[in-house]
C-alpha cells in the first residue's frame, strides 16, 4: 500500500503535520502514542498469561471417558 512512499513524500507529510498541529502538540501525541503502546503491550502479555495458566491447570473432579 505505501510502497511508492519515499524519503521527499515523508518529509512532506512531515511538514504537513507540524504546520497543522504544530510541533508541540505533535510531541504530546507522540507522547500519548508511546504511552498507549506501552499499556497495549502489558495487557497483552498478561493476557497470554492467563492463557497459559488456564491451559496448564488440569481439570479437577472432570469427567473422565
Amino acid at each position: 500500500m505505501f510502497k511508492n512512499l519515499g524519503v521527499p513524500e515523508l518529509l512532506l507529510i512531515a511538514l504537513v503535520l507540524v504546520i497543522l498541529f504544530g510541533s508541540s502538540k505533535l510531541s504530546e501525541l507522540a507522547r500519548g502514542a508511546g504511552a498507549a503502546s506501552r499499556e497495549l503491550k502489558k495487557a497483552k502479555s498478561e493476557l497470554e498469561d492467563t492463557v497459559k495458566e488456564i491451559s496448564s491447570e488440569k481439570p479437577e473432579g472432570g469427567v473422565s471417558k
